[in-house]
């Protein structure tokens, strides 16, 4: 063999790669059947979302966000939350967070049994107005007035920050608006934050340079971060992040989701993938692949469509 071959014989590769550090532990937030359904067109039976939820409750997630307390003129899809979370069968090692946008939904949520919630605003006036009907500080209002009422009840709250990356209505967005926003948030009393690219346009770079600046504020241990996949870069705007040290990530089985009011944006980046690129990375979820994909058939089945998530397809045809 030449001196100067390619070949390299008898050569290990270490099991991480030794200048980056990631976490040991992911948690992903499953939102699929939350943010995953609220964009579909078909109608879908209570019955189905429940037999949904409960499916996605054997796979070894520790958070599945169940629906959202929202205006049925809003979101037509999500008209039955509140079955939904009372027929529910409960993992004892999984929680239920549901999104909840002013006290009236609140209330109907707590009622229902809601034990966790999440909040949401945005850094874009425009598509505050559209999602919302509000302005930014109306929703800051709201989300303040929501977070008094369950203080005393000491529940845990996540706050969402749509359109993070990107807004269909805005363009750019300016990255210290999301810092200060994400700070008003975390003083409020959220625990949580999820800096969401709602539209899918963001990249490796501008994702890390984000969350590098919120982390600059506020723990990373309280941060997520939730990718859309509009242009295919959600997975490499995970691995960006995880590098930084983020331990939380939101997707959404078989690549459901959608905004009604954010014209463009793809499904969420889909679980099954996500999981594949952390189990390739070394990184625990505790979550069953073998027990997802059989949770992205049933997905299949009552949407009608195969799964945006490649890992699904390929296994779909490889055991079928």
């Amino acid at each position: 063999m030449k001196e100067n071959s390619v070949f390299l014989p008898n050569v290990s590769l270490p099991n991480k790669i030794s200048t980056v550090t990631f976490p040991e532990f992911v948690r992903i937030v499953e939102v699929g059947p939350r943010d995953g359904l609220q964009n579909e067109k078909i109608n879908i039976p209570t019955a189905t979302k429940i037999e949904f939820i409960n499916r996605l409750s054997q796979t070894g997630l520790k958070t599945i966000e169940a629906t959202s307390f929202v205006s049925p003129k809003r979101i037509p899809q999500l008209a039955d939350s509140a079955e939904v979370l009372k027929t529910i069968t409960r993992n004892p090692k999984v929680d239920y967070p549901v999104l909840i946008p002013n006290t009236q939904g609140l209330s109907s949520a707590l009622a229902a049994g809601a034990t966790q919630i999440a909040v949401i605003t945005t850094v874009s006036e425009t598509f505050s107005q559209k999602n919302t009907e509000c302005s930014i500080q109306e929703s800051l209002q709201r989300i303040e007035d929501i977070i008094n009422l369950v203080k005393p009840r000491s529940i845990p709250i996540r706050g969402y920050i749509s359109c993070a990356l990107g807004c269909p209505y805005e363009g750019e967005i300016n990255p210290q608006a999301v810092v200060k926003l994400a700070m008003q948030l975390y003083q409020m009393g959220c625990n949580e934050i999820s800096i969401s690219d709602t539209i899918g346009v963001g990249t490796p770079l501008k994702a890390a340079k984000l969350v590098d600046a919120v982390a600059a504020q506020i723990p990373i241990a309280n941060l997520a971060i939730h990718f859309h996949d509009t242009y295919g870069q959600a997975l490499a705007n995970i691995y960006a992040c995880l590098q930084l040290g983020i331990s939380v990530v939101d997707s959404s089985i078989a690549g459901l989701g959608g905004c009604p009011y954010a014209k463009g944006a793809s499904g969420n980046v889909a679980t099954e993938d996500v999981l594949y690129m952390l189990q390739g990375l070394g990184i625990e979820t505790g979550i069953d692949m073998d027990a997802l994909i059989n949770v992205s058939r049933y997905v299949a089945e009552f949407t009608g469509r195969p799964p945006r998530s490649k890992v699904a397809q390929a296994m779909f045809q490889y055991f079928s």
